[in-house]
């Protein structure tokens, strides 16, 4: 192939996808590869909450990523149905957490990160069957629908003329001088000016594959898998997101209702499961049992790039002159990724970061 970009990424993730889309804003031209259909993995996959579940309970690393992501996403949803006509549905409906044991920690974390919070009231609580533990309300927390938000990135780019080439794996790479200067692909040779690797749960094996002569180890990038369901409901039904335990009810604007999900060690493979889909029906129809009179319409997979305590890898390779890599989101790419494609970008043109770029390096949790 004779494709030069200035950048070529690898993953049309969400990650992949706002990466480029920040490059392109830059001046730069882009190519995306992805080994599979585009934009069908992870975050095609996951529910769309666009904060971490019990945020409170997580690294200061994510929470920087988070507090910029989420106020960069009623923009970016607005452009991109101003200049698509797809919406991705960016709707702040509000996340309802029936469990809060740590409360005066969630609270605290919210007043520092200007997250409007009030306690769950009864009159809130009282369509759920649960057993309940100081709820706390979030009446401005937002969700996006993933495939819509893919589709209308896919589109935005497209017209600005990124190159994508699906169905293409990553084989082996040419390395002179500590510079790569070609990938070897299923569809050939292509050159490259700048490489970034946004991978996802593919990114452990890659490193391994590509890179084992290195003296940079990446810590470990592992697969977790997520099972989930979607059930045909009516529109008012449930009006904002609950959040009960580790799993979780989405209503879409036509509807719809997500359930999820499962956190599964299951490597690659993404078949659904009979026993999964008992335990999130179950689970659905128990907290909110007037689901229990709509049909499941769907049932899928996808895997997660788990790592061990969340934090995505956003750094420049300390050896290789012109590989960079944004992977590692664990179950918040969606929430980090407008962040994390801001300071990658920032990374690649040498510009000053709007946050400490150090947790986030590949050195940081050797």
């Amino acid at each position: 192939m004779s494709i030069l970009s200035d950048f070529t990424i690898i993953g049309s993730g969400i990650n992949g996808l706002l990466t480029a889309r920040e490059l392109i804003k830059a001046g730069a031209t882009v190519t995306v590869i992805e080994k599979n259909q585009l934009s069908k993995e992870a975050s095609w996959a996951g529910g769309g909450i666009l904060l971490p579940l019990y945020p409170w309970r997580q690294a200061q690393a994510i929470t920087e990523l988070v507090k910029i992501s989420i106020k960069l996403y009623p923009a970016l949803n607005n452009e991109l149905l101003s200049e698509t006509g797809i919406d991705p549905e960016w709707t702040p409906c509000g996340l309802l957490i029936t469990k809060n044991p740590d409360f005066l920690l969630a609270q605290e974390w919210c007043n520092n990160n200007q997250i409007p919070f009030q306690p769950g009231t009864e009159a809130q609580l009282m369509p759920f069957h649960t057993d309940t533990q100081n709820p706390i309300w979030l009446p401005e927390i937002a969700q996006a629908r993933n495939p819509r938000l893919l589709a209308a990135l896919l589109d935005d780019l497209s017209s600005k003329k990124v190159t994508f080439i699906e169905y293409c794996s990553l084989q082996n790479i040419h390395i002179a001088n500590n510079h790569i200067e070609a990938i070897l692909t299923s569809k050939g040779k292509i050159a490259v000016n700048q490489l970034i690797l946004t991978t996802g749960a593919w990114t452990g094996t890659l490193w391994q594959d590509l890179f084992s002569s290195s003296e940079t180890n990446l810590p470990e990038i592992y697969p977790v898998k997520g099972q989930m369901l979607l059930f045909d409901a009516q529109p008012g039904l449930l009006s904002h997101m609950i959040l009960d335990n580790d799993r979780y009810l989405i209503p879409r604007r036509d509807g719809k209702i997500l359930a999820g999900s499962t956190v599964e060690t299951a490597g690659f493979d993404k078949h659904v499961t009979n026993d999964a889909k008992q335990q999130l029906y179950d689970f659905a129809t128990r907290l909110f049992p007037p689901l229990a009179e709509y049909p499941v319409t769907h049932h899928w997979a996808g895997i997660r790039p788990g790592t061990q305590h969340g934090i995505p890898y956003i750094d420049q390779h300390p050896e290789l002159d012109n590989l960079f890599i944004n992977a590692g989101h664990f179950r918040n790419g969606l929430v980090m990724a407008p962040a994390s494609a801001q300071l990658l970008t920032d990374l690649v043109m040498n510009r000053k970061t709007s946050i400490d770029p150090v947790p986030y390096q590949l050195s940081a949790r050797h």
